[in-house]
């Protein structure tokens, strides 16, 4: 194995080696057009965006800045949407499912680094896939570790750090992030907390 073959086996690897910087600093172009580009550049946008990712479902959005490692690791479903500053460590899979939203500030992180000093310093690294599942909401300054799977229709708090896997159908917050309760159908009549639509659309 090469040590891009090892780095998405999720086996110890060294960053450096058999063409990763060199893939890494491609990336890093088409991450730094993509941040300079103007807000109206739309199809512009679309374009680069798609060459970035390794997989982009339809109507796909991130807004500038945003960074990544090597893009070609991070599969987007449908209507995905990243706000402002999402950085996401792709050195493992990240998969990411229909209809999720990402708020300001959330890293998600496959890359990793041994414990031991000695370990560390010898240079190899890890990166252990993360998934998120489809209808996930996360919000703002969440962090989300290596190896953690998000179920779906899932609610992530604000200024969470996601260590472990998070069930479907639930709330979840807090640092470390603890499900908190179960999304239920009366849930579906409120936009914020205790205040009720007083639209009838939103079904």
């Amino acid at each position: 194995m090469n040590q891009k073959e090892r780095m998405l086996a999720g086996l110890p690897y060294k960053a450096w080696l058999d063409g990763l910087r060199e893939e890494r600093m491609e990336n890093k172009l088409k991450i730094h057009k993509y941040n300079q580009l103007r807000p109206d550049e739309e199809e512009k946008i679309e374009e680069l965006i798609r060459s970035i990712l390794g997989k982009a479902g339809k109507d796909v959005h991130i807004e500038a800045p945003f960074h990544c490692d090597y893009g070609s690791n991070i599969e987007a479903g449908d209507y995905f949407y990243a706000n402002y500053n999402c950085t996401i460590l792709d050195v493992g899979k990240v998969i990411i499912g229909d209809n999720v939203m990402l708020a300001p500030n959330v890293s998600i992180y496959t890359a990793g680094h041994p414990i031991h000093p000695d370990s560390r310093n010898s240079g190899y690294e890890y990166g252990i896939p993360v998934t998120i599942g489809n209808n996930v909401w996360i919000g703002g300054n969440v962090v989300i570790n290596p190896g953690v799977t998000i179920g779906n229709d899932v609610v992530i708090g604000a200024g969470s750090v996601v260590t472990k896997d998070i069930p479907d159908h639930v709330v979840a917050l807090g640092n470390p992030c603890r499900v908190v309760r179960q999304i239920v159908e009366d849930d579906r009549k409120y936009y914020y907390k205790n205040k009720e639509f007083d639209v009838q659309d939103y079904r």
